[in-house]
């Protein structure tokens, strides 16, 4: 069995063999989290990007460039001009091949995926094992920034890749199959962290983001078939996954596109914006 999209992803060993090449564009897109004060506190990777990277990789900033910085919620989408004008800056044309990795968790490389495929490019590839694998297969870093010269993108969004709350409520009573991407025991409520309430959206199911990757790299499409299908993720007419923040649920969400399910969104606000209104009821426990 085959992913059927296996051109969303790349192993380092086809990476090392187009690097370098007009129009391959690899960027670093880590951020590091931290709990300070039982919330999470984001922290841009550039420092971590400038100690080591892939070579000739340059570096995306999820944080402050490509989030919308002036909402009250933490990475959520920015308005598509001011992003397309973002991933121009980045240096990414239409045109281009767009390698992405992150020198912390996968996540972020799959988040920066999910951003540039919502504005409308169709060349975006994540590095299946991530840049340990690059490491571990002896394959270049440098030290050092490398940027890539600003260019136009023009946007053609797909909206129906992002769902927002309403979207999230009207699919819990028209059969979409909702997806909790975090760990189990911010699922059940268990934990000693959780969003300020406990609990996950009442109907949902758990698929832990880690269910879908074995060390950074995606499950053979076999074992991956059988995580999504545990939930019903792949026979669903459609899914919406969510997290925290939109950030984790980029992998379950970009893992269900890789074995060709197209019905598939991200709640950008994910528990940070649902727990804001008690009227939003939140189910403790392992039941939906």
């Amino acid at each position: 069995m085959k992913y059927t999209h296996s051109e969303y992803l790349i192993s380092p060993e086809e990476l090392a063999k187009i690097l370098g090449n007009d129009g391959v564009k690899v960027f670093d897109t880590s951020v590091l989290l931290h709990q300070v004060d039982g919330a999470h506190k984001a922290e841009s990777g550039i420092n971590t990007y400038l100690e080591e990277h892939i070579q000739g990789a340059g570096f995306i900033d999820l944080i402050s460039d490509w989030s919308d910085t002036q909402s009250a919620l933490n990475h959520t989408l920015p308005a598509l001009d001011t992003l397309t004008a973002a991933i121009g800056a980045s240096g990414i044309s239409n045109e281009d091949e767009v390698i992405l990795y992150s020198s912390g968790h996968l996540m972020w490389a799959t988040r920066a995926w999910w951003c540039l495929h919502y504005a409308g490019h169709n060349n975006i590839k994540v590095l299946n094992g991530n840049i340990r694998a690059w490491k571990n297969a002896g394959l270049p870093c440098e030290s050092g920034r490398h940027e890539f010269a600003r260019t136009t993108f023009i946007g053609t969004p797909n909206t129906k890749i992002f769902a927002n709350t309403q979207a999230v409520e009207d699919g819990l009573t028209q059969n979409t199959c909702t997806i909790n991407a975090l760990t189990t025991p911010l699922y059940e409520g268990t934990g000693d962290f959780f969003y300020k309430r406990r609990g996950h959206i009442p109907g949902s199911l758990s698929l832990p983001f880690s269910d879908v990757l074995d060390n950074e790299f995606f499950l053979q499409p076999d074992a991956l078939t059988k995580a999504l299908e545990s939930q019903g993720m792949l026979s669903a007419e459609n899914v919406i996954v969510y997290c925290g923040g939109g950030i984790a649920a980029t992998l379950d969400a970009f893992a269900c596109k890789l074995l060709g399910h197209d019905k598939v969104s991200v709640y950008d606000g994910s528990m940070s914006e649902w727990v804001l209104s008690e009227q939003r009821a939140l189910t403790l426990g392992a039941n939906p």
